[in-house]
């Protein structure tokens, strides 16, 4: 039975549970990074606003904070201790504009060796293991270095096994991403493509699903992109077409002025306290419901 990688060891995929497939909960962006709201490093807030998810319902959280956005493993395994909820980690990245110098000399295969080492011994020194892999690219292209880490990844994932998870910027170039791990040779059903919901389009979302991949919807409760009836609708359409399988959703709050223990909103809470209460009276079942988080997050990451 293959397991789920946490920071603090492997776990069956049965002690998922409820799951937000992609959060941040510790992350300190490069200082080209202006908007310092993306900055979450204190610790107290980060570890309240856990504590809120995990007193809602919430058993496990992804954290997607990445090697070139101020990815720390201790402080993540430290929160999983200190509040009981399973926490993966990743290795990888976010978009080339964030990109350390490095990436640019290594070579691909170095690249990989690197986050294979974070999978398989630890991330950031410490004994957290990295659960999944990630990468992205930019809008409506896919710069060559991101193409380059991509490749780095695809590779990572061959040796490890380890699932991946696609940043896309506003939603756009999900398929070109799926391209080129496909012609690296990896199998797609190991793939969620990331913010398939900021491009609102449900011919693109089952385009996405028809490939394999899981459809991942991170920005409900953002209504300053559009309100959440679209979202309703983008996912009733999924499993209207038989994709319940491939869909997860979580809230990606990923900035100080989107988390309650840093004195914004909506915070961790709002998926399970409002948002899956509107789906289940606008026709979605509880069995969707445990579907998209409880099923979709644990076969997605039970890859060891």
């Amino acid at each position: 039975m293959k397991k789920v990688r946490t920071v603090l060891g492997d776990i069956a995929a049965e002690e998922l549970g409820f799951t937000y497939s992609h959060e941040h909960l510790w992350c300190s962006p490069p200082p080209s990074q202006k908007d310092r709201d993306y900055e979450l490093t204190n610790y107290e807030a980060s570890m309240q606003e856990l504590k809120r998810f995990k007193e809602a319902g919430g058993e496990s959280l992804v954290d997607a904070s990445t090697l070139d956005y101020g990815r720390n493993g201790g402080k993540l395994k430290r929160m999983a201790e200190d509040t009981g909820v399973n926490v993966v980690g990743v290795s990888g990245f976010n978009k080339h504009i964030y990109f350390p110098a490095w990436i640019t000399f290594d070579s691909i295969d170095q690249i990989k060796d690197r986050l294979v080492r974070d999978i398989e011994q630890g991330m950031d020194g410490t004994s957290a293991k990295a659960g999944f892999l990630k990468s992205g690219s930019w809008y409506n292209l896919i710069h060559p270095l991101e193409e380059k880490v991509t490749r780095a990844v695809a590779r990572a994932q061959l040796e490890t096994g380890a699932p991946i998870w696609l940043h896309t910027e506003a939603g756009t170039m999900g398929m070109e991403m799926l391209d080129i791990l496909e012609e690296e040779g990896v199998d797609l059903t190991k793939v969620a493509v990331g913010h398939s919901d900021r491009n609102a389009d449900p011919y693109y979302h089952l385009q996405l699903a028809g490939r394999g991949a899981y459809v991942q919807f991170d920005g409900i409760g953002k209504i300053k992109y559009y309100p959440d009836s679209i979202r309703v609708e983008c996912i009733k359409n999924l499993l209207k077409h038989g994709h319940s399988d491939q869909l997860m959703i979580s809230g990606d709050m990923g900035r100080q002025s989107y988390l309650k223990s840093y004195g914004g909103g909506p915070g961790f809470e709002y998926i399970i306290k409002k948002f899956i209460p509107r789906l289940l009276d606008q026709g979605i079942t509880q069995e969707q419901i445990d579907t998209i988080f409880v099923k979709n997050p644990a076969r997605w990451l039970a890859q060891f």
